[in-house]
């Protein structure tokens, strides 16, 4: 008898096949059976074709559960379990460990380290403080360590990279940043790394981005590193079964120059590993951008790797604010005022010539691709807190302007001043028009493209690109329609799951882990994102719902019901070798 049967669904399988209508059984936490004979299991059908419980799907699609290739719920899912919101968007994979900065290992005599790695993470990936403090225990020393703790305890499924930042630090201490390891050093550094692998992880991921500063706004450790030190790391890789590279630098966002591609190409090649990057962005004002970025795949599989760039397929909405750390930091200049303490920031914003600077830089060439956050008449205001600011949340800051005779941007100063910098922002995306979307449906038939780069689990009140899947589907079915449901299905289940060489996932095939969704084609969707209050240390963080969303399982158990946890634990920590196999490049 199976465990569960789901009658009469429409099977997206993953495959990219036309969909068709079967009763699908489950057994043991496999699919155990897939019968495609109307009415057979209603009959008697094949032998089996009963179920301990049973739900007709009549008009739902069936699809295999999504796998997010760019997380940061290395922390999150030890004091949330459902790695929400994904799950209830559809996800059943995620992969943690990404840019280069890992929870694990920690060196056990040296406490500190947990302290300096709590606000690395606080700044780089923007994750709240007290909640890294009170909600992760930081029990371990050893990678392996780290993914014990999770053992058992997790609704999703996950598997981690371990983070150069921390074999730096665990290695050379605090000379992590700012030093470079000797003989012995890097040795020490590549067994470090040869252990995780050994223990489940599933390769290397680093950082090079200028981005990435930690808690004491300096370098982080990798970036560092010098060209023979990511050499050694990347041969060590290619030596372990089911292994990955995952690399940020500088021109990821915009353009790779000549060295950066070719540091990813030689990484890949050398390891015979797949590397991913993060994020192929898309824009019909800069149309060269994208075949740029994706040359250096064409490289790779000529000299034997394989490089990949992830994209989103949705627009993720991400909140400013003068405030706290965001992307407006990260334009040339911009930094030094508001990284300053908050009453002298604040004195430096009402000084004009400081205001015109800031508006020179942030519009002139120097931006670089932070200008598309730099058009501030079409910022829209979010949350606001003095009574001052009432009535201009949802409003646009150049309809404000013209009411107030005052330029675009001097109005966002002056509002966010009466805020005390809390007020909320929101940048109106400049690349939502229709060449740029068929931009990207050109760019998602590439065989080096793949959907991704959420970031769940960090930047938590900035942005939430965790509803990515529900969004994308119900842009395909009832929006855009830019490709079809079976195609958009494989996108976001069969295609990661191949290039992280997930064994026996990302399809429904008899055989296959029972990693399923049941969704209603015609209401899939997600919620706008809201802030809550649901963090240990009542921090803040945005979520999105999920609409439509019947009933979400991981190895036959289900996890979700309409959006609902269930509180079943099936998720497993997914180890290199054991649940990945080595993926072909080349």
């Amino acid at each position: 008898m199976l465990d569960h049967l789901i009658r009469r669904a429409t099977v997206v399988d993953g495959t990219g096949a036309p969909s068709y209508v079967a009763d699908v059984g489950i057994r043991d936490g496999r699919i155990a059976l897939i019968d495609r004979t109307p009415g057979a299991v209603k009959a008697g059908g094949r032998v089996g074709g009963r179920g301990r419980t049973e739900e007709w799907a009549d008009g739902l699609v069936l699809a295999p559960g999504f796998v997010d290739p760019h997380t940061h719920y290395d922390a999150q899912l030890f004091w949330d379990p459902l790695a929400s919101p994904s799950t209830s968007h559809g996800v059943t994979t995620v992969v943690g460990g990404n840019c280069g900065f890992t929870l694990a290992p920690l060196h056990p005599d040296r406490p500190a380290d947990g302290d300096y790695t709590r606000r690395m993470m606080s700044r780089v990936e923007g994750m709240s403080l007290a909640a890294l403090e009170e909600g992760v225990p930081w029990t371990w020393s050893g990678f392996g360590d780290y993914l014990d703790a999770l053992e058992g305890r997790i609704a999703v499924n996950a598997g981690f990279m371990v983070g150069h930042c921390a074999l730096r630090r665990y290695v050379m201490g605090p000379d992590a940043v700012g030093g470079t390891p000797d003989d012995r050093q890097l040795r020490r550094m590549v067994a470090l790394l040869r252990d995780a692998m050994e223990a489940g992880a599933w390769g290397l991921s680093t950082t090079q981005s200028g981005s990435h500063t930690d808690g004491d706004g300096r370098p982080v450790a990798s970036r560092h590193a010098l060209v023979d030190e990511l050499l050694a790391l990347a041969r060590a890789v290619g030596a372990h079964e089911g292994t990955q590279l995952e690399a940020i630098v500088d021109g990821c966002l915009d353009r790779l120059s000549p060295q950066e591609a070719d540091l990813l190409v030689e990484l890949s090649a050398l390891a015979g590993r797949p590397l991913n990057w993060n994020v192929l962005t898309v824009d019909s004002a800069v149309p060269e951008r994208v075949p740029h970025q994706l040359a250096p795949s064409a490289r790779a599989r000529a000299a034997g790797g394989r490089v990949v760039a992830l994209t989103l397929p949705v627009l993720a909405p991400m909140n400013m604010s003068l405030g706290t750390f965001c992307a407006l930091h990260l334009i040339p200049g911009w930094g030094e005022v508001l990284g300053l303490p908050l009453q002298e920031r604040m004195r430096k914003l009402r000084e004009p010539g400081v205001r015109a600077e800031l508006l020179r830089r942030a519009t002139g060439p120097e931006a670089g691709v932070y200008r598309r956050l730099t058009d501030f008449a079409r910022y829209v205001v979010g949350d606001t807190y003095t009574k001052e600011n009432d009535g201009l949340t949802g409003r646009d800051i150049a309809g404000i302007a013209a009411e107030r005779g005052t330029d675009p941007f001097g109005t966002l100063v002056d509002i966010c001043l009466a805020d005390d910098l809390r007020t909320v922002l929101w940048p109106t995306p400049t690349d939502d028009d229709p060449a740029s979307w068929e931009l990207r449906r050109q760019a998602w038939e590439h065989e080096d493209v793949l959907l991704g780069g959420s970031d769940a689990g960090a930047h938590l009140d900035r942005m939430c690109g965790a509803s990515y899947p529900t969004r994308f589907l119900a842009d395909c079915l009832r929006g855009r329609k830019l490709v079809p449901l079976e195609r958009a299905v494989q996108m976001l289940s069969d295609e990661p799951a191949r290039l992280f060489g997930l064994r026996d996932r990302g399809r429904i095939a008899e055989g296959h882990h029972a990693d399923l969704v049941l969704f209603d084609p015609e209401r899939v969707d997600a919620t706008p994102p809201a802030l809550v209050r649901d963090l240990p240390g009542d921090g803040a963080r945005l979520d999105s719902r999920a609409l439509g969303v019947v009933s979400v399982r991981v190895h036959g158990a289900e996890i979700m019901r309409y959006d609902v946890a269930t509180g079943e634990l099936p998720g497993r920590v997914l180890r290199s070798g054991r649940d990945t196999e080595t993926v072909a490049t080349g």
